[in-house]
């Protein structure tokens, strides 16, 4: 079984940013365009994502700048199951939480969501490459495709 990384190179479900001058809403629609591009979400699929974490704060941002843009259960547009990633070379500042904490990204890994299933197995694989640290540094400077295939090799996620 391919890995999350593999899949997403193989499915061409990436994209890279300079990210100089970019909000957290256009970094949100960029992160999903790849998703857009193969038929996985509609175009204005990002716009749920934005509506929720103008809600409910950046609640997508975790540590070590990492972000993971989705919306709800069973979300309009949403076709397949899937995660566009992007990297930005710069950070983007999603604001602060409700503990007053700065909240900044530069990797971002969008999910859509039509089948629990494969998106639990996706959430799974995401928190295995989220507690790895020289892979997430890894991931932050690739520039291409062969970059993110070359993070995973380096440094592996321990499997369970």
């Amino acid at each position: 079984m391919a890995s999350v990384l593999q899949t997403i190179v193989e499915k061409k479900h990436y994209r890279f940013i300079d990210g100089e001058g970019v909000t957290w809403q256009e970094a949100v629609r960029l992160s999903a365009e790849s998703l857009v591009a193969d038929g996985s979400v509609d175009e204005d699929y990002y716009k749920q994502i934005v509506a929720c974490i103008e809600k409910y704060g950046p609640y997508v941002v975790f540590d070590h700048n990492v972000a993971m843009p989705h919306t709800t259960e069973n979300a309009e547009g949403a076709h397949k199951t899937g995660i566009g990633f992007m990297v930005s070379e710069k950070l983007i500042d999603f604001g602060v939480d409700e503990d007053g904490e700065e909240k900044k990204a530069n990797l971002f890994f969008t999910l859509s969501a039509a089948s629990s299933e494969e998106h639990m197995d996706n959430i799974q694989q995401l928190s295995s490459i989220f507690m790895n640290d020289p892979l997430l540094d890894a991931l932050a400077a690739a520039r291409t495709p062969e970059d993110i295939l070359e993070a995973e090799k380096n440094y592996p996620c321990e499997e369970d």
